[in-house]
């Protein structure tokens, strides 16, 4: 359901010009909301809830973005529901074209594209900046992963959890009682579509057999 009101946060941040490497996580958000306010999103896959819990701890009102591609496991529907009812998010999904095409027709890239890249577009169209939940441990590709980024579409990127690693991920889900995505206690450390992922360690599950580890929502 869309909000007219304006985003509140719990405090008003004194610098909002920038946010030093380090900082924690809630105040890089509140920042991002004090820079942003109506203009932000934060894109949530609900492969787990620690971005969004984090998220939410600040803002409530911030809109939550939900990429459907057609082909999401179950649980991962299941868990966006949950999720939705014990936030009370502001729940965007966002679908592809009917006609998009898929894996089965035209690979994994071109499905990737179509389902994600071209809704993810859409559901940024007049906003200025989104938080994504990048982890620079999720993979060596995402190592270097900045905390304040800039996106190809020249939009501010906010990774608030860029520097958590993976005990880091753990312990704060134990400690504040988390949902917990089903398929991640099966052996899915990334969980994407279905006909794409398989059990694995961090993104080796994820287009297993090809040399790919990204979408290209983040490109």
């Amino acid at each position: 359901m869309s909000r007219s009101t304006p985003l509140q946060i719990r405090r008003r941040l004194p610098n909002e010009a920038a946010v030093p490497e380090g900082a924690p996580s809630t105040e890089i958000v509140e920042w991002a909301v004090e820079r942003h306010g109506d203009g932000l999103v934060v894109l949530a896959s609900f492969g787990d809830l620690v971005l969004v819990d984090v998220v939410m701890s600040v803002c409530p009102d911030v809109p939550v973005v939900f990429l459907d591609t057609g082909f999401h496991f179950a649980e991962t529907l299941e868990t966006a529901r949950r999720a939705q009812v014990r936030y009370g998010l502001d729940l965007r999904v966002v679908r592809p074209d009917p006609e998009a095409i898929d894996l089965f027709a035209a690979g994994t890239a071109e499905c990737c594209a179509a389902r994600k890249v071209e809704p993810m577009d859409r559901a940024l169209a007049g906003r200025t900046a989104w938080i994504s939940g990048l982890r620079r441990s999720d993979h060596p590709g995402r190592g270097s992963v900045p905390i304040i980024d800039a996106d190809r579409r020249g939009l501010e990127k906010i990774n608030p959890i860029a520097d958590w690693d993976d005990a880091t991920v753990d312990r704060y889900v134990e400690e504040r009682g988390l949902i917990v995505h089903p398929l991640s206690v099966q052996g899915y450390e990334s969980i994407g579509c279905w006909p794409c992922t398989e059990p694995g360690a961090g993104r080796s599950g994820r287009w297993a057999g090809e040399a790919r580890a990204e979408c290209g929502i983040h490109s």
